[in-house]
């Protein structure tokens, strides 16, 4: 158990990193009690930075499950806080706002948002740094170049997708630009397909990750993607079943959509982690999203990047052992960063 010493020290440094100065006026925005121990030690670190800082806690909504979560938030509908979080220079969200309208409201103000929930372990093992913002934005640049992102794999992989309409997302832990969102913990570079040009089969394989099920797949699962969209999921194990079922469960043909493509660039986080940790329960799943070498191929809502899918079934598969390139040019060979530039 982390001592509120060592909590204020951390989220000290990650204001910093964040830019926060004393005459900018700082939002804790949470949810109930949850991450309580983290909104306290968020006010004593602006506090002490001579920071204008107030928290605005939401009542606890009475159903909180992935089906329920992903795109809503405790903010719909209440103007009042909305307008207040649009006022603040930087919001620290410990409630959870992404894939929703009202934080694209937010952001649109330029009030920028820093997404705050892993347990403490997670969050200083996958610090922030300067390194690794340098070499997410080298494939920032990479990406936003190119018309054409393909990847393939040894299990049979081969998908295509068409670039452009999109924009690219970085996601390095930490937000000090004007209406800019962040995740603490995380080290990845993502965009979406444009709408109708995602074509091709992914086959998932033993090992991959569904970051929503914690846990790793046992059996292979192959997803035919024709104009965007999934049309058929098959496999010869229990793996299969469960994507299609939960899938099926939402009722909602969108929840069938490619949603962000993009890779891992965090080499703090393992591979591995969800078989050492002893907080899974607890975690968002930054690590197995940003891994490094991964690629993270997601379904659902696009609503992160300016999309209009919000429907609420968001799957997050990392992939191991991928290859990922852009315009034909290498960008991760067999689950290798072979960019000199992104090189950990």
């Amino acid at each position: 158990m982390a001592t509120q010493y060592e909590m204020v020290k951390v989220f000290t440094q990650q204001l910093e990193l964040c830019g926060v100065k004393p005459h900018e006026t700082l939002i804790v925005l949470s949810e109930g009690d949850i991450r309580k121990d983290y909104a306290e030690a968020t006010l004593l670190a602006a506090r002490e930075m001579g920071v204008s800082c107030f928290q605005l806690n939401l009542p606890l909504r009475e159903t909180r499950s992935i089906k329920s979560m992903t795109g809503r938030t405790g903010i719909a509908g209440n103007l009042p806080a909305i307008e207040a979080l649009k006022k603040a220079d930087i919001v620290i969200d410990f409630m959870g706002m992404l894939f929703s309208h009202e934080q694209n409201e937010i952001c649109a103000t330029g009030t920028r948002v820093c997404f705050i929930r892993e347990p403490f372990d997670i969050l200083c093992r996958n610090m922030p740094n300067k390194d690794l913002r340098r070499r997410v934005e080298w494939g920032e640049k990479l990406l936003k170049e190119a018309k054409v992102m393909r990847i393939t794999s040894d299990v049979g992989t081969d998908v295509t997708y068409e670039l452009g309409d999109y924009p690219v997302m970085t996601q390095y832990g930490y937000t000090d630009t004007p209406g800019r969102w962040d995740h603490m913990g995380t080290g990845q570079v993502l965009t979406n397909g444009n709408d109708g040009h995602v074509n091709g089969v992914v086959v998932l394989q033993a090992g991959d990750i569904v970051n929503g099920f914690k846990r790793y797949l046992e059996s292979e699962v192959r997803l035919t993607i024709k104009d965007g969209f999934i049309t058929d999921i098959e496999g010869p194990g229990m793996d299969a079943a469960l994507i299609r079922k939960y899938i099926e469960s939402y009722n909602d043909p969108r929840a069938y959509a490619i949603s962000h493509i993009g890779w891992g660039l965090l080499d703090s986080a393992p591979w591995y982690h969800n078989i050492i940790t002893r907080t899974k329960d607890q975690e968002i799943g930054t690590s197995s999203l940003s891994y490094y070498g991964n690629v993270l191929f997601s379904t659902g809502p696009n609503t992160e990047l300016g999309g209009k899918n919000d429907t609420a079934c968001h799957m997050d598969m990392p992939m191991r052992d991928c290859s990922l390139s852009l315009d034909g040019v290498p960008i991760v060979e067999k689950g290798k960063v072979v960019v000199p530039e992104m090189v950990a």
